[in-house]
């Protein structure tokens, strides 16, 4: 298959381009090429999302929100399709990839619902005769930079909030999972959005991502990836004074204390720690534990993850998939290794699955490491792998200081039966996500997702907050009184 780019309605060859080919991680099998663009690819999606954007800022929203309804049901109508090529072309499991485009469905059902919202707010003026409110404003365009590892969710919790805002956008896909977004392509098409409200740009981060964060018409970026890539995009898009989003990297920790439901927290630890094969930036990479429990807790671990079964994900039976790529399997090698020189104790996994089944393909075995220490590499820095390291408090309150003490700050989960102690957690708890009794996985698409220090910049993706990355605040003063009022002046 050869796919294109989707630059106003239409898929554009563009002949002079060098290509590269998409593969199966599970397999090796080659899927589809895509087009390498360059930043002239970028400028002529721009300049057709600028007409577009002026003439769709003018639809009602509700009639912007009809076009969300419409392709949340062409999503629905295709479920078991997308989610077959999700898996094909990323690695995850059939399980987790129907979920991750039930994810997209229900944030195409909700963002139309804010059609008929889109609050702003209405206030007392403190002058006479004079009426004051705000309203959300589109931006513009927008530029969209997603990740491979959740290639439609993540796509349409930034595009959605973009479409009923009255925005157009240019898409940047990972092109490791372009398919995905061929596909929402396709559906685009299929509902009759009009031309240059979705735009869909192939290539390399260095090139097309630099020319959207440095092309004058593009007035929001918004990114999900590494932290090293999003400090850049930071850095480039403050000096074109660009609206920034980045939601970015996690080192995220379950805590068990010892009057945890030890059976419901190994269940969640596997969950967390080795669904998508540990490639979630919201994944479990630390369980810290209260040594009254850790040894039991560490034995119940090792037994559940005996039935870990691991191969190509669409079969049903397999739990764990391959990672994204060679380069991958290598980074988290690498970190196993340091965690073996660290000191760290190895229990179970830590070796690359390069023998039949899984030559062909990217496999890592899960990992479990105990004896770890807080300041150790492996419990401070992103594996984003199926890795996972145990260690040892004595209290809540180091557990709490354990888990602050990352970089990091997207997810964070506790098991406790003690209200006073989740309460305690939750408050001081510094992620942008706290779970209690469940894992670290697991956030629903109708509240804020992002995280403090290292994770974001302070926006969000998700929820309603959402759609203030999306839209400006426009303060409105109508003065009825007939003559020249001063705020502030004419008030005593």
């Amino acid at each position: 298959m050869e796919i294109k780019n989707y630059i106003g309605g239409k898929w554009v060859t563009h002949s002079h381009l060098q290509s590269i080919a998409v593969t199966n991680p599970a397999n090796g099998e080659h899927l589809a090429t895509i087009p390498l663009s360059t930043a002239n690819e970028v400028t002529e999606a721009v300049a057709v999302a600028k007409a577009a954007q002026k003439s769709w800022a003018l639809v009602p929203a509700p009639k912007r929100a009809d076009y969300l309804y419409a392709i949340g049901q062409k999503m629905k109508d295709k479920k078991e399709y997308l989610a077959t090529v999700l898996t094909k072309e990323m690695g995850k499991v059939i399980e987790e990839a129907r979920g991750e485009v039930q994810e997209g469905i229900d944030m195409a059902y909700y963002m139309a619902g804010e059609g008929r919202r889109l609050f702003g707010e209405t206030t007392p003026s403190e002058l006479a005769n004079k009426f004051a409110m705000s309203v959300r404003a589109p931006i513009g365009v927008v530029g969209l930079i997603t990740p491979w590892n959740f290639p439609v969710a993540i796509a349409t919790w930034k595009s959605f909030p973009a479409i009923v805002a009255g925005n157009t956008f240019i898409w940047k896909p990972s092109n490791e999972t372009p398919m995905m977004a061929y596909e929402m392509g396709k559906i685009f098409e299929e509902v009759g959005l009009p031309e240059g409200v979705a735009n869909i740009v192939f290539g390399t981060g260095p090139t097309v991502g630099t020319a959207l964060i440095e092309h004058p018409d593009v007035k929001v970026i918004s990114f999900t990836g590494s932290t090293s890539t999003g400090s850049k995009v930071a850095e480039l898009g403050g000096k074109h004074l660009k609206k920034i989003s980045l939601e970015m990297g996690g080192k995220n920790a379950v805590i068990v204390m010892d009057d945890a439901d030890l059976q419901l927290a190994t269940e969640a630890i596997l969950w967390s720690a080795f669904g998508t094969a540990g490639q979630r930036c919201t994944a479990c990479s630390r369980v810290i534990v209260h040594k009254d429990v850790r040894e039991e807790l560490e034995n119940r671990l090792l037994e559940a993850m005996q039935f870990l079964t691991i191969g190509y994900g669409l079969d049903e039976s397999v739990k764990i998939g391959p990672v994204i790529n060679r380069a991958a399997l290598e980074k988290i090698n690498h970190y196993v290794q340091i965690g073996k020189q660290e000191g760290a104790t190895l229990l179970t996994g830590g070796k690359i699955l390069n023998e039949a089944p899984y030559d062909k393909g990217f496999y890592y075995e899960p990992t479990l490491f105990t004896n770890v220490k807080p300041h150790m590499i492996i419990a401070q820095e992103e594996i984003f792998g199926p890795v996972v390291s145990l260690i040892e408090v004595a209290n809540l309150e180091e557990a709490i200081e354990v888990n602050n003490g990352v970089k990091f700050g997207l997810s964070s989960s506790i098991f406790s039966q003690n209200v006073n102690t989740i309460f305690r957690a939750q408050r001081d708890l510094d992620t942008g996500i706290v779970y209690i009794n469940a894992g670290t996985t697991g956030a629903e698409i109708h509240l804020p997702f992002g995280g403090t220090k290292g994770t974001g910049n302070g926006h969000r993706d998700s929820g309603v907050a959402a759609l203030d990355v999306y839209t400006e605040w426009k303060s409105i003063y109508v003065d009825y009184s007939g003559k020249l009022q001063r705020a502030q002046i004419d008030t005593k």
